[in-house]
């Protein structure tokens, strides 16, 4: 099936990229980070992808978005699922996608399409990695003229046997298939350990090539961040807080840290994701997010919160309404 911004006459989308050509155009990535400041994870579990008509998340959701003060969606892609036998990707998963990415790209937002099978790539990684390596072939072929707004990310989180090492070679290979149709689109990429930051200084990133946006997700202190969360038995204890000079600085050094490495590699940073899960008491999770929030902006970087709806939410789908705290934690009045 041929790309969507080929076979359209997307009366909408040339509207929404006014004088942007809608052939992808070379743009550095330092000012994409610009250009994508604030940002929002979605729709990475919603019922659209298998069944449009069961959709929480509907198209309207990116005026919302872009009227709330965003700049930037990251569209979170389980896309194994979605592929054959022989690792094609099903055309209405496809087609639903390219909807996403029209209707986002008409609010002017950026468009980051994530690849998230990471619990897949860390639990089996040979399994994992023909499905990628289909997965990039045939978005690079299918996006190849999608304007500057459309950004890759290869992996979210490489984790477990997907090692260091591991990553490493992978991405050497990975970037090689992007660029055979995409030589200058800019392309996300994140450390191993679930981009961890301690793991950033292990990420090796090919030299020449310079539209790369490196990523890191940011949780610490997990007790605080991940308290009650059903799928971490390691932080069960409730009623913990945030906010202290000392937890503060913590951050700041964190951030410090990943700065100097942006610096000494001359890479543009990304905090793909951060946040804090909804059992923690809501001024500490306010306050929490709008450190973070804050001390990226600080510091060049852009920034994708965790997330519009499911958990960590910013938005309440079934009020209809923005959680009012972490919204203004995020974009401030």
């Amino acid at each position: 099936m041929r790309p969507a911004f080929k076979i359209l006459t997307a009366c909408a989308l040339l509207s929404a990229l006014s004088a942007t050509p809608l052939a992808a155009r070379e743009i550095a990535p330092g000012d994409q980070v610009k250009a994508m400041t604030r940002g929002v994870n979605v729709l990475g579990y919603d019922p659209l992808w298998r069944d449009p008509a069961k959709a929480r998340f509907q198209m309207r959701h990116f005026k919302t978005i872009k009227d709330g003060g965003f700049d930037a969606v990251r569209v979170n892609l389980h896309a194994f699922s979605h592929m054959d036998a022989d690792n094609q990707l099903d055309p209405a998963w496809l087609k639903t996608l390219d909807q996403v990415v029209e209707a986002a790209l008409a609010q002017k937002l950026t468009v980051i399409l994530d690849e998230h099978n990471f619990g897949d790539c860390g639990n089996d990684p040979a399994t994992c990695k023909p499905k990628l390596t289909a997965f990039w072939k045939q978005i690079g072929e299918r996006y190849k003229d999608a304007p500057d707004g459309v950004v890759f990310e290869l992996l979210n989180e490489p984790n477990k046997a997907l090692t260091d090492e591991l990553w490493n070679a992978w991405v050497a290979e990975l970037l090689p298939v992007v660029r055979a149709t995409n030589p200058t689109r800019n392309v996300i990429i994140g450390p191993a350990f679930w981009n961890n930051i301690d793991h950033l200084k292990q990420l090796d990133l090919p030299e020449g090539d310079r539209h790369l946006i490196a990523t890191v997700h940011y949780y610490l202190p997990m007790a605080f961040t991940h308290q009650g969360a059903p799928w971490n038995p390691d932080t069960p204890k409730l009623g913990v807080t945030w906010g202290t000079q000392a937890e503060r600085q913590r951050m700041k050094a964190d951030f410090d840290g990943v700065q100097a490495w942006a610096k000494a590699h001359d890479r543009p940073m990304l905090l793909g994701e951060f946040g804090a899960y909804d059992k923690g008491d809501m001024a500490s999770r306010a306050a929490y997010t709008a450190a973070a929030a804050r001390e990226a902006e600080a510091r060049g970087w852009a920034w994708a919160y965790w997330q519009f709806d499911s958990d960590f939410i910013v938005y309440d789908i079934n009020k209809d309404a923005w959680v009012e705290p972490i919204h203004e934690a995020l974009v401030p009045k």
